[in-house]
C-alpha cells in the first residue's frame, strides 16, 4: 500500500488508522518496523498509532531511552528507537527480546541498526521525503501483517492519501 502524505496531520491520520486496524497480538507478538530518514515522521506516526490503540497521556520519543513501554488492558506496546545503537551487541543488551511474547506489539524505528538480531517484521512502514510532504509504503511480512494491511486498506480515512506509487 502506498500513500502520499502532504503534511504531519496526514501522517498522524495514518498512525491512528494503524492503531484502529491493529489485528491484535493475542497468540504471538506483532512487530512493526518503521523505516526512513531522520525527520520523515516515524515517531509522529508511532505516537499517533499508540494513541489510537488507547495509550492516554504523553507518548515520549524513545530516542534517548531507547525503549518506552505502554501497558494497556489486553496489550503491551513497546516502542523502540535503535538510531543510537552502534552494534548488534548493543541490541542484545537492550533487553527488547523479553517483550517478544503474546499480547505484545513491538514498534521498532531504525531496525537495520540491530543487524540480524532484530525480529522479522509482520508489517513494515517506510517513510520517505516527497517534495514538502512524505511518501509512505506499507508491506506485509507475515499472515498477521497481511490481515493488518487488508484492514488498513478498508479504513476510509486513508482514501485521500492513496497513491499510485510503485
Amino acid at each position: 500500500m502506498n500513500l502520499s502524505l502532504p503534511d504531519s496531520a496526514a501522517t498522524e491520520i495514518l498512525g491512528r488508522a494503524l492503531g484502529a486496524t491493529f489485528p491484535g497480538a493475542a497468540t504471538a507478538p506483532v512487530v512493526l518496523h518503521l523505516n526512513g530518514e531522520l525527520g520523515t515522521g516515524k515517531t509522529s506516526c508511532a505516537r499517533a498509532m499508540l494513541h489510537g490503540l488507547g495509550v492516554v497521556g504523553n507518548v515520549r520519543s524513545p530516542t534517548y531511552t531507547l525503549l518506552e513501554v505502554y501497558a494497556l488492558p489486553v496489550l503491551t506496546c513497546v516502542h523502540a528507537d535503535l538510531y543510537r545503537l552502534r552494534s548488534a551487541a548493543e541490541f542484545a543488551d537492550l533487553g527488547l527480546s523479553e517483550y517478544f511474547a503474546p499480547a505484545h506489539l513491538i514498534l521498532i524505528e531504525w531496525s537495520a541498526n540491530a543487524g540480524r538480531l532484530v525480529p522479522r517484521p509482520d508489517l513494515t512502514l517506510g517513510l520517505d521525503y516527497a517534495g514538502s510532504g512524505r511518501a509512505a509504503a506499507l508491506a506485509a511480512g507475515s499472515g498477521a501483517g497481511k490481515a493488518w494491511l487488508n484492514d488498513l486498506a478498508c479504513d476510509t480515512r486513508l482514501i485521500p492519501y492513496l497513491s499510485n506509487l510503485t
